[in-house]
């Protein structure tokens, strides 16, 4: 089976078992605006690493799909956060919740699916016991922090106007913004569930780490140079919302004292007052300084990585070659897709 398919057949899953839980019911400002986000679809990714992660190891799939759905439910409810405290413009191809509703309405959809997602984690002891429900919400527990720590750290970036940023630091922000709740989580969640040992567990924290730095590359490279309607955000919305990306650090550290002053002054502007021709400037300069190359390469290098500890210390472990194999399509879709 093709890893898209895959996707397909795993997401269609995922949305069966959502449904009962955003019903079309009254109030309609709250429960309508719940649903729109799950509703445009996605690629399903984080649902599919954990299903298939409790796959891999030997268990039933179907036991890990509730965890599953909550892992997008998260990633919904994050969304619509992220959307208004970055004041993004589309997302998944239509204008941002807030952007449709306004920022009251929106925030209110986002707490709503918050309360969704632990009560779909709560509902797991019906599938799992009370045992193996606390450790899955253990997990999530630490997935909200983590993730919640790592946006605190790039919302404070711009607000403080920091420039003096080296790519480290954005390896630290990259790993707990997007590794814990894309990559690790997911699989150790699906982990648990199938019953797996934590010195195994341990190493898909490191495996997960690297390859969601990899990934959040290569998601600030589509913003930068992929296409809009496979993408489905604005090309370039990190350069308005002055996002510290690796691409933008490298370029900061390699142009000359004029350029450098020209590019600071501009991403300290408000989005509003960002002009389209400076914004093409510092996408033109990123270029000139080779930083998306660079930033092609970083990605390579964290996939690549994460690959030989995925191969090394964890796929010894596998119990079924379809899913393992469904893994590493995955791993390498991650950092080459388009979209």
């Amino acid at each position: 089976m093709s890893i898209m398919n895959v996707l397909i057949e795993k997401g269609k899953a995922v949305e069966g078992e959502l449904a009962p839980y955003l019903p079309l019911k009254k109030p309609n400002e709250l429960y309508t605006l719940m649903r729109e986000y799950p509703m445009r679809g996605g690629k399903r990714l984080r649902p599919a690493f954990c299903m298939l992660s409790c796959e891999a190891f030997g268990g039933n799939p179907m036991q890990a799909l509730r965890t599953a759905t909550a892992v997008e439910v998260f990633q919904n409810w994050a969304l619509i956060h992220d959307d208004i405290e970055d004041d993004s413009e589309m997302r998944r191809g239509k204008p941002c919740l807030h952007k449709l509703y306004g920022i009251p309405l929106a925030i209110n959809a986002g707490d709503g699916l918050h309360v969704k997602m632990w009560e779909i984690l709560f509902d797991n002891r019906k599938l799992l016991g009370d045992e193996l429900t606390f450790r899955i919400l253990d997990e999530f527990k630490k997935l909200c922090m983590e993730t919640v720590e790592g946006q605190a750290m790039e919302l404070s970036w711009i607000a403080d106007k920091r420039f003096d940023l080296t790519e480290e630091d954005y390896y630290q922000m990259a790993g707990k913004k997007t590794s814990w709740y894309t990559i690790i989580t997911p699989f150790r969640a699906g982990a648990i569930i199938a019953g797996t040992e934590e010195k195994v567990l341990n190493h898909l924290v490191e495996f997960g780490m690297k390859l969601g730095i990899g990934f959040q590359i290569q998601d600030d490279l589509l913003n930068l140079v992929g296409e809009e309607a496979k993408y489905g955000k604005e090309i370039a919305g990190d350069i308005a919302e002055g996002k510290r990306t690796l691409m933008l650090i490298n370029t900061l550290n390699s142009c000359s004292r004029v350029e450098r002053d020209r590019v600071t002054k501009t991403l300290s502007k408000d989005r509003s007052a960002k002009t389209k021709d400076e914004m093409k400037y510092v996408l033109d300069l990123m270029k000139k300084y080779g930083s998306i190359d660079h930033g092609k390469k970083k990605a390579k290098e964290f996939a690549s990585e994460s690959k030989r500890i995925l191969n090394n210390h964890i796929a010894p472990y596998f119990k079924s070659s379809s899913a393992a194999s469904s893994i590493s399509q995955l791993v390498d879709f991650v950092i080459n897709r388009e979209y």
